[in-house]
């Protein structure tokens, strides 16, 4: 019986700043390899056994997922997009209920942003704890702690794992620890860190949602049922969606269910949920070093140095316990051992009005990316590439001009009732108020630098005539 792979992919973006934020959360980024976290996990939970995944991700995710999706080479993917976050309860029950038609069916719940260094191993682990989940148990995966860590939950078993990695019966759940708990945990060994990756049969797990969290079904069923198609994308229903309270899994259900059991993993796996725990997951050298891109540290210790940059070489002096981050618009400078307040400093940024506390300095759309080069009063000069077969919307603007030179490919430009292609070298001006599109026809990315002049330069200065996305104005 194939497992159907359930991908949680939400995220606020906060917790590595500024690498991961709120319109690029770190599922999506590249933290520890050529792909990411998203593109690993779907890796991962793909091939033999494994049914096409089912991605539940929000609507301005939709786009990057898709893309991502496509680079991992994973196929037949269905993307349920939520009209708003309202935690893993109500998603694993939605899940669920549109898996319902195949109440045996194994359903294995995993979030996008985790770290495992053997795939193999924990494809096995999959494989023990299917052998559990057949017979109606809910299973969890618990992660030996390799030391006393005070950012996880953790699970308490009824005696310590014999190292087989057989599913086990859970006692219970234990909240994030202080120190001194944690260290006493870890060193009694009935402890494991909760992983929050879960594997039940549909059937099993809707039960256990009737049982425990009755008021969440009608909600949910009813997103699905008052939902639709949008393009390769499946939107639940708005208004009933936030009906559905916002609540855990494991307040929901998992915390007062007795069917439980637990998979030990002992293999490797982070979270990452921190600059200090990707620290430990990339490996450091002798002294303790971290670095990445171009980045060089002399005389450090027990130092992560990360320039995100191709044109920014990020320097550590004689550093010790530092943390230190470079990209174009913000740099963040901390002591490893306040890795776990990123997220503080982030509300910090908010109140004071900050864009770079939620804004990428790379903006994604279904058709590409752009960036912004250089910004002034009534100019603004920005870099675009545009996919093989992407198209930007028809459009016009009321307050800017805009001057194209593309650089590599070659575009089909519309600019009123006049459509020509643009190759690499040449140049197009787009007047005020002209109605006009650009379209990448070719095989190869297109770049372009874009010069805007005008008297308001903002993204919602657009009117859009026609979208191959179906996308709002406001997207």
């Amino acid at each position: 019986m194939m497992i159907h792979p359930v991908i949680l992919c939400g995220g606020s973006g906060t917790r590595l700043w500024p690498v991961s934020r709120k319109s690029y959360p770190k599922q999506f980024s590249p933290l520890l390899g050529p792909e990411s976290l998203f593109q690993a996990t779907l890796r991962r939970l793909s091939g033999e056994g494994f049914a096409a995944p089912l991605v539940l991700t929000n609507s301005d995710f939709r786009f990057l997922a898709t893309e991502q999706i496509a680079g991992a080479g994973v196929m037949d993917a269905t993307i349920l997009v939520e009209p708003e976050a309202r935690n893993t309860g109500p998603a694993i029950l939605t899940a669920a209920l549109h898996l319902a038609a195949e109440p045996e069916a194994l359903m294995l719940v995993a979030p996008s942003d985790h770290a495992i260094g053997d795939d193999e191993a924990f494809r096995a682990a999959v494989r023990a704890g299917s052998t559990a989940a057949r017979t109606g148990r809910l299973v969890t995966f618990g992660i030996a702690p390799t030391r006393p860590e005070t950012g996880y939950g953790y699970l308490e078993l009824a005696a310590p794992p014999s190292g087989g990695g057989a599913p086990v019966p859970l006692l219970g759940f234990t909240e994030k620890p202080d120190a001194e708990t944690a260290a006493a945990m870890v060193a009694e060994g009935r402890f494991l860190w909760n992983a929050g990756i879960f594997l039940f049969r549909v059937k099993d797990i809707l039960a256990a949602f009737e049982a425990h969290a009755p008021e969440l079904i009608a909600p949910c069923r009813a997103a699905l049922e008052t939902g639709g198609a949008d393009l390769s994308f499946y939107r639940l229903g708005e208004a009933a969606y936030a009906e559905a309270e916002d609540i855990s899994i494991d307040y929901a259900v998992m915390e007062r269910a007795e069917n439980l059991s637990v998979v030990p993993y002992a293999a490797g796996w982070s979270d990452v949920g921190s600059w200090d725990a990707l620290w430990l997951e990339a490996e450091p050298d002798a002294d303790g070093v971290v670095t990445a891109g171009l980045a060089t540290a002399v005389d450090c210790e027990r130092t992560l140095l990360r320039s995100e940059e191709d044109n920014l070489h990020l320097v550590g002096l004689g550093l010790r316990n530092i943390v230190a981050v470079a990209m174009r618009d913000a740099v963040l400078v901390a002591d490893m051992s306040a890795a776990q307040r990123v997220r503080d400093l982030v509300t910090v940024l908010k109140a004071r009005g900050a864009p770079q506390a939620t804004d990428f300095p790379r903006f994604h759309r279904p058709w590409g990316w752009y960036e912004t080069l250089c910004l002034s009063d009534r100019f603004q000069v920005k870099r675009i590439m545009v996919h093989p077969g992407g198209a930007l919307s028809l459009q016009s603007h009321m307050h800017r001009a805009e001057h194209w030179v593309v650089v590599a490919g070659t575009a089909r430009v519309t600019v009123g009732n006049t459509v020509k292609l643009v190759s690499e070298n040449e140049a197009v001006y787009i007047p005020l108020g002209s109605v006009h599109r650009m379209e990448n026809p070719g095989k190869l990315p297109v770049y372009l630098i874009e010069v805007q002049t005008g008297a308001y330069l903002g993204e919602d200065d657009i009117t859009r005539y026609e979208d191959v996305y179906a996308r709002t104005v406001a997207e």
